[in-house]
């Protein structure tokens, strides 16, 4: 699926990260969402790499990179060690500063990159994705119908990892069939390599670690930094699919513009949540022609 790429595992100082370079030109890194890993980027990523220099990992604890203990807190969890990680896989490639685009839980990772390592990012795309802060604070029973595993994954242990570990490819093909397309349009490789992962007990722990910081420590940051009137100074492209939650239950630019302050571009694209997955050509035109 990504003829053309080498894969290595770089460490960083809190994991070690799969990571997955190809092309040439300006770096640009890609963070996929929840449940899934690289491949999440393997119909747009080949097309990417004839302009930049395309790098895609597996976000910590998802995929195949390390999956260290959580602690009390679930720190190891946050945003902000997932945002670390990446700056350091950027470095040890030999980029100080690069663009970046991010998936849902990639694009929260990319917005904590933004705050905490402002300097690093040229440009930031957030794909399908609205500010944990806001919407932890403005839930709605649409809202926490539609994004229920919200609410069901940053339960305590066990709950969750032993339900999903019960049988966790209905667990994954349930969440993933939010339209009446259901999983049709994922390319199938990777959709048995996404069904691999979520099969690993370790994995599910640390994607429910994931959810369980997004409700605590990572709210907190957020917190402090909202009511410190902090906002992503870096250009921003808010993409977002017409036919997902995003899409059809917000306003995506007016929220974004609380937590932005240079937004460069809105757009969007004619699908669900899965936007790279789902439409490929448009998701590329658009990401290409921001990076560009």
């Amino acid at each position: 699926m990504l003829e053309n790429f080498t894969k290595t595992v770089i460490k960083t100082s809190g994991a070690e990260i799969v990571t997955v370079t190809g092309g040439k030109g300006p770096p640009l890194l890609l963070m996929h969402g929840n449940p899934f890993n690289h491949l999440s980027w393997h119909k747009i990523a080949p097309q990417l790499a004839e302009d930049f220099t395309v790098v895609l990992t597996d976000l910590r604890g998802y995929g195949d990179s390390s999956k260290p203990p959580g602690g009390a807190d679930h720190s190891a969890y946050s945003f902000r060690a997932m945002a670390l990680d990446q700056v350091e896989v950027m470095e040890a490639l030999g980029f100080e500063k690069f663009n970046a685009a991010g998936h849902d839980r990639g694009a929260r990772v990319l917005h904590r990159m933004c705050l905490d390592h402002p300097g690093r990012v040229l440009k930031a795309g957030f794909m399908d994705m609205l500010p944990q802060h806001h919407l932890l604070n403005n839930v709605t029973r649409q809202w926490g119908k539609f994004s229920w595993h919200w609410f069901f994954m940053t339960q305590d242990f066990p709950t969750p990892e032993r339900m999903m570990g019960a049988d966790p490819e209905f667990f994954i093909r349930r969440k993933l069939s939010k339209t009446d397309q259901g999983t049709s349009f994922f390319g199938p490789e990777a959709l048995a390599d996404y069904i691999r992962c979520i099969k690993n007990p370790d994995v599910i722990h640390a994607m429910c670690e994931d959810y369980r910081a997004t409700f605590g420590i990572d709210l907190e940051m957020d917190t402090a930094d909202f009511e410190a009137g902090r906002k992503v100074e870096t250009p921003a492209l808010i993409l977002w699919g017409e036919k997902g939650g995003v899409g059809r239950n917000h306003n995506a630019a007016e929220v974004w513009s609380r937590y932005a302050s240079n937004i460069v571009r809105t757009a969007t694209v004619p699908s669900g949540h899965y936007l790279q997955e789902e439409c490929p050509k448009q998701t590329y035109d658009v990401l290409h022609g921001f990076f560009r």
